[in-house]
């Protein structure tokens, strides 16, 4: 099964960027003279009575009914400075936040009521830059997006068919070698679709799915699809036992390419995955631990580098005004150069753990920063209410 990774915190609080300082405390941790600010269906931003520049703390109280949201936005862009969410009915969240100049409203959401916009407040005076922040983004800027990257996807479980057709004859024709082949282009390929692996339900796990968790190990019923394939090629098994899984993993693919039309990527996941994918690389294939004998890696961490990408582009319209783009695709880059230092000159992969101490150091380094950019992605591109 796919382990996506999450960092964010339990409750409530969405990070605008890199260097947000945003943090959250119950009601009972809230220290005394802090503004407390009212959110409800009937009221929004009360409260906010001694405005002023520099970082500041906001007791955000719920005294409605129903479970809200609140953001601190600029009312004439709509720019997003703080965002707490999940504030249930008779509880308090705080909000840090640090302001400049400018004029600034609380817009609260409740929950199956439009969002409240509540008074502006100026503040003048101050030195320091309010931020980071960033214009919210709604559902309908989404809607290309997904629809271009469900395009990728779809085309993709096309090229992956292929790939899992040859796969399968060549295991059936009894060729070890042209077999191995096989197998690294077509997991390869599902690799590369990294965004959409929820959408895919159950088949992920059938298709992709590790032996962790399961009480038969790599000898369990339920280790289907690409690794028990992988364990059996690299460990000399008998080729024609090897058939029937190759078989299982074919069938799985084009039940899932016969299916994809149906199934609906969560406008969530988009910005989400462009984060996880390269977490769980740094995770999971840079430290070996989905390798059943392949030794093929970093090529899996290449193929997600390529997901990442895909993500990126489709989102493209979205971050170009709000994230450093250029910034991130050198990362990007970077990140595959390192990559492509573990390709032997046969075309081969070095094994993981074969890898210099300092190929590693270069590798784990180059996959950290470029995910540490990707991380504030999620909460840009988090699909927001704003009328």
């Amino acid at each position: 099964m796919r382990r996506w990774v999450t960092g964010g915190v339990v409750g409530a609080v969405v990070l605008l960027g890199v260097a947000a300082v945003v943090v959250w405390r119950s009601s009972a941790d809230a220290s005394g003279g802090e503004p407390v600010i009212t959110v409800s269906r009937s009221s929004c931003g009360q409260g906010w009575t001694d405005p002023k520049p520099g970082t500041q703390t906001f007791q955000l109280r719920n005294s409605g009914a129903v479970t809200a949201e609140a953001d601190l936005v600029d009312p004439s862009t709509g720019t997003v400075f703080g965002e707490v969410e999940g504030i249930g009915a008779g509880t308090t969240r705080t909000l840090e936040v640090t302001l400049g100049n400018g004029t600034y409203a609380f817009r609260c959401a409740p929950e199956e009521t439009d969002p409240i916009l509540g008074p502006s407040v100026r503040i003048t005076g101050g030195d320091e830059r309010s931020g980071p922040a960033v214009v919210p983004v709604t559902r309908n800027d989404l809607l290309q997006p997904l629809q271009d990257y469900k395009n990728y996807v779809g085309s993709g479980l096309v090229t992956l068919s292929g790939d899992t057709d040859a796969l399968q004859a060549a295991v059936h024709s009894g060729d070890r070698a042209a077999s191995e082949g096989a197998w690294l282009k077509a997991h390869l390929s599902y690799e590369r679709l990294g965004a959409a692996y929820d959408a895919f339900g159950d088949t992920d796990g059938a298709i992709n799915g590790t032996a962790d968790g399961l009480a038969g190990g790599t000898a369990d019923p339920d280790f289907t699809g690409f690794h028990p394939l992988e364990n059996g090629l690299w460990h000399n098994e008998n080729m024609a036992a090897l058939a029937a899984v190759a078989d299982r993993l074919d069938g799985d693919v084009h039940s899932l390419g016969g299916s994809f039309a149906d199934l609906q990527i969560d406008p969530n996941d988009l910005g989400l995955r462009a984060h996880e994918i390269m977490e769980n690389t740094l995770q999971f294939e840079l430290t070996g631990r989905t390798d059943y004998g392949s030794g093929t890696g970093l090529a899996t961490a290449l193929a997600n580098v390529d997901g990442t990408r895909a993500v990126l582009d489709a989102l493209r319209p979205v971050l170009a005004t709000r994230i450093d783009l250029p910034d991130v695709e050198e990362w990007l880059n970077r990140t595959e150069t390192a990559l492509r230092s573990g390709q032997r000159g046969d075309g081969g992969w070095t094994p993981v753990g074969q890898l210099s101490r300092e190929q590693h150091e270069k590798i784990d380094g180059a996959v950290s920063g470029l995910t540490e950019r990707l991380a504030p992605i999620a909460a840009i591109t988090a699909p927001r209410r704003v009328s």
